[in-house]
């Protein structure tokens, strides 16, 4: 490349170029950073199945209520513990890529 940069384009301006992309992915970083360490909550069954995650995607917890455990329908119970789990992965996800639009305007890029 010639010294005078980019053909139409001033060294300065790339230079610009670079310190804003950097910043962009600072604060991508900062963001993910604070997604991960997020709790997310969600139940199924009216309350009768709990789940708390985190935003790596690993489940902190799971509840379940002594009302919901009958021995003759465990796929119902079954059913709930996949709803709620199923629930707040969605609810991580939805977060996460409405956080990071915000700074990526729109663009989608992968995390």
């Amino acid at each position: 490349m010639a010294r005078g940069g980019f053909p139409g384009m001033p060294g300065g301006n790339m230079q610009q170029m670079l310190k804003q992309a950097q910043k962009m992915q600072a604060n991508l970083t900062k963001a993910q950073e604070e997604l991960e360490a997020r709790e997310f909550e969600a139940s199924a069954g009216g309350g009768m199945v709990n789940v708390k995650a985190n935003g790596k995607r690993e489940i902190l917890s799971l509840e379940i209520k002594p009302e919901a455990v009958d021995p003759d329908d465990i796929e119902m119970l079954q059913d709930m513990v996949m709803a709620a789990v199923n629930e707040v992965m969605r609810t991580i996800e939805t977060t996460s890529n409405a956080e990071m639009g915000k700074l990526t305007g729109g663009m989608n890029l992968p995390f």
